[in-house]
């Protein structure tokens, strides 16, 4: 049996049966399932070009397929093959139900609502190139990322890296993203580059940070390390070129968590210790496959449910529902009940075949969401502009 080519085609297979059927994260096999599954589910055109169709190719150039277990290996490539091609599938139609829960969520007819300089510089396709040949590239030429800067007193955990053009444009954007790991793990410069990267690239002054991590820390430690990233921004974003009258927080996994927390509980003194007078109030939030319950088990006034007030800020929350760590019910409870009381919009993306850490990749799945940000965040800015005296 060609041992050689047997391995990548059992690592798709096992990977594309993943993402199909995931496993709770919660039993045995879950962060198995979790890590094998998303992988084949934002990457399977590198999948079968590379795992597959290379390796089967050359299992037959060099006449390896000459035996009942080598037409076996083939036989388990074809089925991978119609499996991934069932994941791309889900991937290629995410665009068209994006549109669908922005018109939902905004109204029809809401791109006529955005200010036409912010319109023109929306991305009219996807980036193939990319998304083909290097879905894990996530670096731009034409934009420089200034890393470890200190926001804070705990060493290395309250540093951030801010993201800009190189061109250095003035009164740009800005957007904080928070990394996951549930509370314990994770750094910066790991989740959702790619939209970092491209809102960077489109003239935004982009922020990535650490925050203090378990078992050292507990809520509300890490929101108030969030609060001061904010803080932060206010004080110094200008020297980067940005405006930080207009400032998106976003976060993935337990950062959504915790960016959600921060866009509920604006100007809280007593998440301000020592900031108080800071302002630490966000134009719109970005909530990205989170975590919507207590943490660890505190209070009610520990999950984001508990701070929805008719005053919430305007909302984008994306969640895959087959996602194997937070089950989808909840992302729709958070995203009802705000929608119930909030009088800003509040969108809610449930991505169809959708993993957890969907953004980490440059896949079809994860380009639509960055385009339905950049149009949403544009949307939001428009109202802004127009709300202003």
């Amino acid at each position: 049996m060609p041992v050689g080519y047997l391995v990548p085609v059992a690592l798709v297979a096992i990977g594309t049966l993943f993402a199909l059927r995931p496993v709770p994260g919660w039993t045995p096999l879950g962060r198995v399932s979790y890590f094998f599954g998303l992988a084949a589910n934002e990457l399977p055109f590198a999948a079968f070009f590379w795992l597959l169709l290379a390796p089967t190719a050359l299992a037959f150039a060099e006449g390896d397929i000459h035996s009942a277990g080598g037409w076996a290996i083939v036989a388990l490539a074809a089925v991978s093959t119609i499996g991934l091609a069932v994941i791309a599938s889900r991937g290629l139609g995410e665009r068209a139900r994006i549109e669908r829960a922005m018109d939902a969520g905004l109204g029809a007819g809401w791109r006529a609502a955005i200010d036409t300089d912010l319109s023109a510089g929306l991305r009219r396709r996807p980036p193939w190139a990319r998304i083909l040949f290097l879905p894990i590239l996530k670096r731009r030429l034409d934009v420089r990322r200034v890393a470890d800067l200190s926001y804070g007193e705990a060493g290395r955990r309250n540093l951030l890296d801010v993201y800009r053009h190189r061109s250095r444009p003035q009164g740009a954007p800005v957007m904080i993203h928070l990394h996951g790991g549930g509370y314990s793990g994770g750094h910066k410069n790991s989740q959702s580059l790619p939209l970092l990267y491209h809102l960077a690239g489109q003239g935004w002054v982009c922020v990535s940070a650490n925050y203090r991590l378990r078992p050292q820390a507990q809520h509300p430690d890490h929101l108030i390390d969030l609060k001061k990233i904010i803080a932060w921004v206010r004080e110094h974003a200008h020297e980067y070129g940005a405006d930080p009258t207009t400032l998106f927080v976003a976060g993935s996994s337990a950062g959504g968590h915790m960016a959600a927390l921060a866009a509920l509980t604006p100007n809280d003194p007593a998440l301000q210790p020592g900031f108080e007078d800071a302002d630490t109030s966000v134009t719109g939030a970005i909530y990205l496959n989170g975590w919507y319950g207590t943490y660890f088990g505190q209070g009610p006034e520990s999950s984001p449910l508990s701070h929805i007030t008719p005053d919430a800020p305007p909302f984008l929350v994306a969640h895959g529902d087959l996602d194997p760590l937070v089950p989808v019910a909840e992302a729709r409870e958070f995203a009802d009940r705000l929608r119930a009381t909030s009088a800003n919009p509040v969108v809610y993306v449930e991505l169809r075949g959708g993993n957890h850490a969907f953004d980490l990749y440059h896949s079809v799945r994860f380009e639509a969401v960055i385009d339905a940000i950049e149009a949403f965040t544009a949307l939001v800015r428009s109202q802004e502009r127009t709300s202003r005296p």
